[in-house]
């Protein structure tokens, strides 16, 4: 019975063995080949884990790199506090001084500066959206902080001084406006506003304080852009000022990426922005309407009646609109009078190209035998814009058109800058544009 039992033991032993092992057995190579997987995997994990990390590094360092200046790139408070100071020791003037540092009835909200030495900020005031916008670049420069506004006196109120006359400061701003805008038979008309708004109190005579105040006011670029073109629908309207801080109609509505905060805009690669303006933009009829209203803006600038105005920073970001699809440019401060980047260019030193640019992309060529820089801009307005509607306008256009507005953009974008072609071939080619467009979308809702 033992040994019966025994032998029966052995054989359930001789099954289970088989049971364990035969199986694993018959898979052959299996057992090294997972073995050697099981091996590679802590590895794999780790190379992984380390890519991750570095993704995360890589992108936390490049928000920090970009916020890390937002400290100074949204500096109101002192703005205002500059500005108030010089209000109530009696140097400075304007429409909006009461309201601003007494009443406290201007609202700052949102930062939406994208260089520190011109702040702008959305605001509130008399129950409208507003854009406040203020230099304080004398302040930023200074190092000790507590010399901020006698800086600001000394440096940018210093002008007129006491005892000019109201005839000595007429031919003093037509100096000026002469040397920014061109020797122009329009100017003096323009001095004859710049005088009217300077009487902020409406009192029929313009004080120091006043006259201080308009001509810090005319050392900012988009401030003498905006009275030059305030005629024009497609520029922002003024609405008041104290010194040299002022007041706008409230920031137009932007395109997708123009609406991200200026510090996230250059995280994003061109190509994701075309991509987002494809998806989260307006339908493009509405671009169509918007088109046309920047292709009317080229001419503004280019028959505007205080000369001729050059474009120096063509992207989406400046492309704004109303709650209608009007266009409105949504940023001057890179629109320069052809004056001044004469000015600028001529005798400028250079090797190549790039060495003759002002602001972003207004660069004329460069005379290699004479090393200076020429006077014709490479590329005229027109061009450069032809080239952001061909981002702009493409992606989504009627089968019917896409190929006919294409070919027009192409050969819109191959307008040189030289004085000889400027006049008729561009007029002409504008005109075609819009026309284009405008059989398009005429006599619908988009109209």
């Amino acid at each position: 019975m033992g040994l019966s039992d025994g032998s029966g033991g052995q054989e359930r032993a001789e099954r289970v063995q088989t049971f364990q092992f035969g199986p694993l057995q018959g898979l052959g190579g299996a057992l090294p080949h997972s073995a050697s997987l099981q091996g590679r995997l802590p590895g794999l994990r780790v190379k992984y884990v380390l890519l991750v990390w570095l993704g995360i590094f890589a992108g936390s360092w490049m928000v920090y790199l970009h916020y890390s200046s937002y400290s100074e790139l949204c500096r109101g408070h002192v703005c205002q506090v500059v500005i108030c100071d010089q209000y109530r020791k009696g140097i400075i003037s304007g429409s909006i001084c009461r309201d601003l540092c007494e009443l406290h009835k201007v609202e700052w909200r949102t930062c939406l500066s994208s260089a520190p030495g011109q702040q702008v900020y959305s605001g509130l005031w008399q129950d409208k959206e507003v854009t406040i916008k203020c230099g304080i670049e004398e302040a930023l420069n200074s190092k000790a902080r507590s010399e901020v506004a006698p800086r600001r006196e000394l440096v940018l109120f210093d002008k007129p001084t006491r005892g000019t006359s109201i005839k000595e400061f007429r031919e003093m701003t037509l100096s000026f406006l002469k040397a920014n805008l061109g020797d122009l038979p329009s100017l003096p008309a323009l001095v004859g506003q710049v005088l009217l708004m300077a009487d902020f109190n409406k009192d029929s005579r313009v004080s120091l304080a006043e006259a201080k105040s308009v001509w810090a006011l005319l050392q900012r670029n988009e401030f003498l852009l905006l009275l030059s073109l305030q005629e024009k629908e497609h520029a922002s309207r003024l609405l008041g000022c104290c010194g040299d801080l002022y007041l706008t109609e409230g920031a137009p509505r932007g395109s997708w990426p123009a609406a991200l905060p200026p510090l996230l805009r250059p995280l994003l690669p061109p190509a994701l922005q075309r991509a987002l303006q494809q998806w989260f933009g307006p339908a493009w009829p509405w671009r169509a309407k918007i088109a046309i209203g920047l292709l009317e803006f080229v001419e503004d600038l280019f028959h505007s009646s205080y000369g001729t105005f050059y474009m120096c920073e063509t992207t989406l970001a400046n492309v704004g609109h109303t709650a209608t699809y009007d266009f409105k440019m949504a940023d001057l401060q890179q629109v320069a009078p052809e004056a001044a980047v004469r000015r600028f260019l001529q005798g400028r030193h250079c090797e190549q190209s790039a060495d003759c640019t002002y602001g972003r992309d207004c660069r004329a060529p460069c005379d290699r035998l004479m090393r200076q820089c020429k006077g014709d801009l490479i590329q005229p307005n027109l061009a450069k814009v032809c080239e952001l509607l061909r981002d702009y306008l493409l992606p989504g256009a009627p089968a019917d058109l896409r190929e006919e507005l294409g070919k027009q953009l192409r050969t819109c974008t191959t307008l040189s800058g030289l004085a000889s072609q400027v006049e008729a071939h561009h007029s002409l080619v504008l005109s075609h544009l819009k026309t284009l467009l405008w059989k398009k979308i005429s006599n619908t809702k988009y109209s």
